[in-house]
Order: structure tokens, then sequence, then C-alpha cells
């Protein structure tokens, strides 16, 4: 067996490990056929965007197909990345349109809804046991809700009530306006709030 003596010696003497590397130096890694570059932006990024498509989808099924969907198109688009924004941004942008699209399928073929048990993901576990079933309650209420709004007024919403993103900031994720977002925003909440307030009185 070998000893790796350089390393032992490195931390014995308390040397600092290297820096990471940068996304940018990733994405010219990737461009001069570095074979580690691209799993290393998966690496960094994965969990990101598989936390994007949960908060605008909900924790259905399709999200680990469609995260790798998302880096697919990473992949597709790297080459032609000029670095005019973050490359967290683009991979962003990548997911949300993703995410768009298919919401936009499942509006023309509505499929099973999703277990109300599968919400458990998405409530903090010190709850109580009665605290929770009621937070599951809420939230299978409100994406059945969600489920009957424009994608496009649904995306700009959760970006700006989940995410906290201000306009200008949701407007460079979806290729809007401000202006435009903040309207989609305002449509949103108003159409949720009717939807919500209609199946409480249904209830």
């Amino acid at each position: 067996m070998t000893v790796a003596w350089p390393s032992l010696a490195m931390i014995a003497l308390g040397v600092p490990p290297a820096p990471r590397a940068s996304d940018d130096d990733l994405v010219a890694r990737y461009r001069a056929d570095d074979p580690e570059a691209f799993s290393e932006i998966y690496r960094r990024h994965v969990d990101a965007v598989y936390r994007r498509l949960t908060r605008i989808l909900g924790p259905i099924a399709e999200r680990e197909d469609l995260t790798q969907d998302v880096f697919f198109a990473v992949h597709r688009a790297l080459p032609r990345f000029r670095g005019e924004a973050a490359l967290g941004t683009l991979i962003q942008r990548i997911a949300i349109n993703i995410a768009y699209e298919h919401l936009r399928r499942r509006s023309r073929r509505p499929g099973a809804p999703v277990p109300s048990e599968f919400f458990d993901e998405l409530i903090a576990p010190i709850a109580s046991p009665e605290a929770r079933a009621s937070a599951r309650e809420d939230l299978v209420c409100v994406f059945a809700c969600l489920a009957r709004i424009k994608p496009k007024k649904r995306i700009a919403l959760l970006l700006r009530v989940v995410d906290g993103l201000s306009f200008d900031e949701i407007a460079v994720l979806v290729d809007a306006s401000a202006e435009t977002v903040a309207k989609r925003v305002q449509h949103g909440q108003r159409e949720l709030d009717t939807l919500v307030e209609r199946a409480g009185r249904q209830s």
C-alpha cells in the first residue's frame, strides 16, 4: 500500500485545501473537454434545481426525471453560453422553463392527484402530529388550487411568495419585464385567494 505522504503532510501542517473552482472555471474546463467539469456542475447545482422544481410543481413523482431533463438541457446550452449571466442563473432559467412546459402538458392531460402523504417533505419535521396533519391538508388544497391557475402566473406567484424574489429577479428568470411579472403575481394571488376561499366553503 502506498501512503500519500504529501497529503498527510498538508493535513498535519494545517495547509488549507485548494480553493473550490468557480462556476466560470468549470465552464472553461467543460469547453476544454475536461470530463469531470460537467459532473462537478451537476453536483454543485442539482439540489437547487430539485428544490426549485418542488416549490413550483409540488412533491410530484416526476421531479427526478425533470431534474435530469434540466441538466440535459444545460449540457446542450453550455457550448453557446457566453457568461452574460451567472451559470446558476442559466440553470435556474432552464429549470423554470422545464417546469413551465410540464405544467402546460399537465393542464392538457391532468394526471392523478399527488397523494397527501407526499406533502410531508414540505412540512417542518418539528411540527406536532396534529400540526403536520393540518399543514398537509392546507398544502393539498393550495396545490389543487394552483393547478387551476395558468402556468406563467403560477410560477411568478411562487417565485415571489415562496422564494421571496423581487419582480426584477423574477423577470430575469422568466424572460419578461418586471411590470409583466408584477401583473402575473397580482392576478395569480387574486385567483388563488378566490379558489382557496371557495374550496374552504365546500369542505
